[in-house]
């Protein structure tokens, strides 16, 4: 089973500065939910940050509240959590490629997100990858949601709206010199 097997994890994250993350919790498995949301607040407050929680309906709909959040709030980082758990239909595929796949396009824009959706076969996997004191895999995506919030100070500051910068001083403004109206 992977929990025995031994893995690397980075030192926790550190920060000069207080972060607040966001989680996006899909709460359809609510006790699964519970468990990944449990282990990523931990995390989250032994780095020294704050979070909120929000609920969506679905793994689907994490990327898109995540979007939102980042157009409309002042979040530094998020944590994407969920459960999707094979069915019967080819569903499972949809919502865990589709889930996977927002969240990587959000990434790549430059927020800083952990993946915590489990996509899994059975319950007890999914029960054995929530759960903090085993796989602990909220922990584990908050950590990497605060990992990209570091690493994003260090390069620099947060920018809103990636590829867009706003006008300076030595650019017009519809038609006029910024630092005289007349003209």
């Amino acid at each position: 089973m992977a929990e025995a097997e031994a893995h690397y994890i980075l030192p926790r994250a550190e920060f000069d500065k207080p972060v607040k993350i966001l989680i996006v919790v899909a709460p359809y498995y609510k006790d699964i939910a519970d468990n990944l949301v449990a282990g990523a607040k931990a995390e989250i407050e032994a780095a020294g940050g704050t979070w909120e929680i929000v609920e969506v309906p679905g793994a689907l709909e994490v990327p898109t509240a995540i979007g939102i959040a980042e157009r409309l709030s002042n979040f530094d980082g998020y944590v994407a959590l969920g459960c999707v758990i094979r069915g019967e239909t080819t569903h499972y595929d949809t919502v865990c490629n589709d889930s996977s796949r927002g969240i990587t396009l959000l990434g790549l824009q430059g927020l800083c997100i952990g993946n915590g959706i489990l996509t899994v076969e059975n319950r007890e996997q999914a029960e054995v990858r929530a759960d903090p004191e085993r796989s602990n895999k909220g922990g584990g995506a908050a950590a990497a949601a605060l990992h990209l919030v570091a690493l994003s100070r260090k390069w620099g500051a947060s920018r809103k709206g990636v590829g867009f910068r706003p006008a300076q001083d030595e650019f017009q403004i519809a038609g006029q010199s910024k630092g005289n109206p007349t003209a």
